[in-house]
């Protein structure tokens, strides 16, 4: 049996940076299904967000977060997250992250959606991958023992207390049991349920879906965010940073429409409205040749500012939709991009309700992100409290007993693989999945009412039948990522059906959750998280509160 003090699952942004300061004081494990530097946190373009201007405030950071979340973020937590911010800055600079800088030698710092300040801090429009790579050096610097293609399928706890995890080794094909004092869960978001994502094929849900079935409520899963510009047909990200440097969205009819839908943003708005007002404009037919797209228009900004600030968009681009952007638009969708809900915590990162659990990055729930994420705001996320993670897990293990591991849990892990193993005939998994994605996609997406969301539950409810009969086709336990895939699938009808529930138990409309048969903001009855457990007989709601401590809820307009 492997054991490690501190187990962390995950390899990304906030994984790798939890690491680094976990590995300070105690025995340190990483477990990933990618190599490090291929986790989805190198997809992130634009940038990281921090008051380092002088002219800037981090107070001003706090009050943007705060209402681009709608006003359903905890602001104590928000305050910590953007009072910290310029501090991680300058700690990457130092590691040597090579941000852009002006002419002067300062960092650059470029516009964002929902900001009223230049404060996003960027490396050309790789800025998430040069973050990877960094913090990788860091993670070899201190020496952090990384299990590379692990994949993780339970969370193991007895009596309200983490013991460890199980991880199918694909090497191998081994099945292993791993007993830690602490787990810290920094698995990513789950964009894998829908048709159209930004999210790598590895973004399947699995660290809240263990958390679920372990004991822990999830919080504020029906909010999940559509990022505007996703290439159309691929739903690959297109950076905010193209919008950030002065490129224009445009209609099937060459108008700039989002001077409609935010006059004083324009194309700058917050995530939630850029995408509902393309969607509106695609949905009352001014759409790019009838297409579900329209238009980002790059080709004012000139070449050399195209290949200075934004040569990975170029590039994708060229190679994808096979068009020069320098020259031609680009035609763009909203795609899903990252899922605001997650494994609540505290400040510091750690469950409030299994000992011994902590989550960072895109899998928590803090909340500072409310009901939507700004751009700029997640990469800022995994450092600020990836490192406080890594620091409270740490300082969790000092001088506590290893605690027993249950073995009994264990082996029905292992019957529960060996299962889906021994099975011949059944339900195809690519079947399954390709549905899952259709339903989400037409029925859970940017606009949503009643009606759909109860079809969309019926739907899911009914693959998650057909998902008990599922067979895996290979049958060697080396390399199978069939086996694989049969796993992630049930995490994402488990984390599907979460959602669509919680988007029809929340009858108004806040953030990225838009209801168009309730089409108003309700603080009177939803100014509250919302936390699903699991129940004998199905997920089990109940509400908590919002922290509000600086700034009382308003209108919310751009």
């Amino acid at each position: 049996m492997i054991t490690h003090d501190v187990v962390i699952v995950g390899a990304g942004l906030a994984g790798m940076r939890a690491a680094i300061e976990s590995a300070k004081v105690a025995d340190t494990a990483v477990f990933t299904k990618v190599h490090p530097v291929r986790s989805h946190s190198g997809g992130a373009q634009g940038g990281i967000n921090a008051a380092i201007n002088p002219k800037d405030s981090w107070k001003d950071h706090w009050f943007d977060t705060v209402k681009g979340g709608d006003f359903l973020g905890d602001q104590d937590k928000a305050q910590v997250f953007t009072e910290e911010a310029p501090e991680r800055i300058y700690e990457l600079e130092r590691w040597g992250v090579v941000f852009s800088r002006t002419s002067d030698g300062s960092i650059a710092q470029r516009p964002f959606g929902g900001m009223n300040f230049h404060r996003c801090c960027y490396a050309s429009d790789k800025t998430g991958f040069l973050l990877l790579q960094t913090l990788y050096e860091q993670v070899l610097r201190h020496r952090v023992r990384v299990y590379e293609e692990w994949v993780v399928t339970k969370l193991i706890v007895e009596e309200g207390s983490v013991r460890g995890v199980v991880a199918y080794e694909l090497t191998t094909g081994k099945i292993h049991a791993i007993r830690a004092k602490a787990v810290v869960l920094a698995t990513g978001g789950t964009g894998r349920m829908y048709r159209v994502t930004s999210n790598a094929h590895a973004c399947t849900g699995d660290g809240r879906a263990m958390a679920y079935r372990a004991g822990s409520p999830l919080e504020d899963v029906e909010f999940v965010q559509f990022h505007p510009t996703g290439l159309y047909g691929h739903g690959i990200l297109v950076t905010e940073g193209c919008r950030g440097e002065g490129g224009f969205l445009l209609n099937g009819e060459g108008e700039r429409f989002m001077m409609t839908y935010a006059p004083t943003k324009i194309e700058l708005g917050p995530r939630d409205l850029v995408s509902r007002s393309i969607w509106t404009e695609i949905r009352e037919g001014r759409g790019v040749r009838g297409e579900q797209a329209v238009y980002l228009d790059l080709r004012h900004l000139g070449k050399e500012r195209i290949m200075d600030r934004l040569p990975q968009v170029h590039s994708l681009c060229r190679d994808y939709l096979g068009i020069d952007c320098i020259k031609d638009p680009i035609p763009i969708q909203p795609t899903a991009h990252y899922f605001m809900g997650g494994v609540p915590v505290d400040v510091w990162g750690a469950s409030t309700y299994l000992q011994g659990l902590f989550a960072a990055g895109e899998v928590s729930c803090i909340s500072i992100h409310g009901a939507n994420r700004l751009g700029g705001n997640s990469l800022l996320d995994t450092q600020v409290f990836g490192r406080r993670a890594g620091i409270a897990a740490a300082r969790f293990v000092q001088g506590r007993e290893l605690l027993g591991f249950p073995n009994g849990q264990y082996d029905q892990e292992v019957a529960r693989i060996q299962t889906l193993m021994e099975r011949t005939t059944g339900t195809n998994i690519g079947e399954l999945r390709t549905e899952l994605q259709r339903t989400l996609t037409d029925l859970v997406g940017v606009f949503r009412n009643g009606p759909d969301l109860q079809r969309a539950v019926l739907a899911i409810e009914a693959l998650q039948r057909k998902a008990q009969d599922m067979v895996v086709m290979d049958k060697s336990m080396i390399f199978n990522t069939d086996l694989v895939g049969a796993l992630e699938l049930q995490n994402l009808l488990l984390g599907a059906e979460l959602i669509a529930k919680g988007a029809l138990r929340r009858t108004e409309s806040r953030g990225a959750h838009f209801r168009t048969d309730f089409l108003k903001r309700d603080d009177d009855n939803w100014l509250r998280h919302s936390l699903v457990f699991a129940g004998s007989d199905g997920p089990l709601w109940k509400d908590g509160e919002v922290t509000l401590t600086e700034f009382k809820p308003s209108e919310r307009k751009y």
